[in-house]
């Protein structure tokens, strides 16, 4: 037998699989962390990329720093620290930076979880504004090209040096994630969110895609009409730890970091899988489905017409959405869901029923997670529990042709797979 261990919430599951079968593990280049990364997160902040030129130091009063809510991994060492250090160095004081927590359309994250985000010197020194996108103040800012209404964190909107912090790593359909993404999205209301997510359907609306990319561009578009300055971005493995860093005008930042995403996490494979399982990568990817699904959607990309994704997540907060609890188990079945979608209906929130179903209505999906199976029933998921794996492991090998291919990808959230011939 061949053992096989991958992340499930905070601890591993193991498994066994049976030698007869052609087993892939496919995971992302490990990559070499950065030997001394602050160093190189200083050296990236005093050497900024693009054509971006800070602004003179007599019309900056306020600084606005937005970074990710706790559904993102936060890096090993911090580089908001050095950030914020290297403001103290241009003679900033700290009562003129604020900090963003960039919601998105997700929860408000309550003040006491906020030490899962930033160190305790940090709380007690800096303004910290947690954005929820139905009840704080929004600047309007017209519309995109797209038609997206432009309605953004009213506070941010004031500060005179607007600075985005987060991680750059492929996106399900965002092509990549970071940017001024951390801003327009994470700080927009729900009405430009919800515009925005709605060219989904779009062919081109997927991981590793971002010129073409009809989301992502309407989002670079809102990104120079908030003049966002500065971008921080950061390059991790699956341990937290600093691959690259990138500081700049936020397109060069982009411009600079996809080739090196690509190089890290781009899987290439020569044909479908019968059976793939999948764990998105641990605690917080799998916190609940909302973001273990992005792993979903990379493991399904390789599996082949009839097959079967295993996804192992956790999900202790459960779906993440009650819009998408409500309306799934609305529906009559995945392919309605699709058409439904693709009739022109959209919903942030019950998008990722869409997003599900899209995978479901060509391949089996079963989700083995701390969520009461009566619930994932509900969703329209085969459920099982971690404690049942092994015999879900046999039940498989009892089933599948000794000919049959398998594939295990350890940190499919950011695992981008594409089949060069199926």
């Amino acid at each position: 037998m061949t053992a096989f261990s991958l992340k499930y919430g905070h601890r591993q599951l193991s498994f066994d699989l049976p030698p007869i079968f052609s087993t892939d593990y496919l995971q992302p280049e490990t990559g070499t962390p950065l030997e001394k990364p602050e160093e190189e997160i200083w050296h990236a902040l005093d050497k900024p990329l693009g054509n971006q030129r800070r602004k003179p130091h007599r019309n900056i009063q306020s600084i606005g720093i937005v970074i990710n809510d706790k559904t993102r991994p936060v890096p090993d060492p911090n580089p908001l620290n050095i950030l914020l250090n290297h403001l103290e160095k241009d003679g900033f004081t700290k009562d003129q930076i604020s900090l963003f927590v960039g919601s998105g359309t997700h929860a408000p994250m309550p003040e006491v979880e906020l030490t899962r985000l930033l160190q305790e010197e940090i709380l007690n020194n800096y303004r910290v504004v947690i954005h929820d996108c139905d009840r704080s103040p929004l600047a309007e800012i017209g519309h995109t090209p797209h038609g997206t209404p432009i309605q953004i964190n009213a506070e941010f909107m004031k500060c005179d040096l607007k600075i985005t912090v987060g991680n750059i790593e492929p996106h399900h359909f965002m092509g990549f994630s970071g940017g001024v993404k951390t801003a327009v999205i994470g700080l927009g209301g729900r009405e430009t969110i919800n515009a925005n997510h709605a060219m989904l359907t779009h062919p081109q609306s997927k991981s590793g895609v971002y010129h073409i990319n009809p989301m992502r561009q309407d989002i670079e578009i809102m990104g120079r009409k908030a003049e966002v300055d500065f971008s921080l971005g950061t390059i991790l493995n699956e341990e937290k730890q600093i691959l690259r860093v990138f500081y700049g005008e936020p397109q060069a930042v982009m411009k600079a970091a996809i080739p090196a995403v690509q190089q890290f996490f781009g899987v290439r494979v020569t044909g479908l899988y019968d059976l793939v399982i999948a764990s998105p990568g641990g605690a917080p990817k799998d916190i609940n489905l909302y973001q273990a699904q992005k792993g979903l959607t990379h493991a399904a990309r390789i599996t082949r017409d009839g097959g079967w994704v295993i996804l192992l997540a956790a999900c202790p907060e459960g779906s993440g959405s009650q819009l998408y609890e409500e309306y799934v188990r609305a529906a009559d079945s995945h392919q309605a869901i699709v058409e439904h979608f693709e009739n022109g209906f959209f919903e942030v929130g019950s998008h990722k029923a869409y997003q599900i179903a899209r995978e479901a209505v060509r391949v089996n999906i079963l989700l083995v997670s701390d969520i009461a199976p009566r619930k994932v029933k509900d969703w329209k998921l085969t459920p099982s529990t971690p404690d049942l794996l092994d015999q879900l492991i046999e039940w498989f090998s009892a089933r599948l042709t000794d000919d049959a291919r398998v594939a295990i990808l350890p940190d499919a959230a950011r695992t981008m797979t594409e089949v060069t011939h199926a």
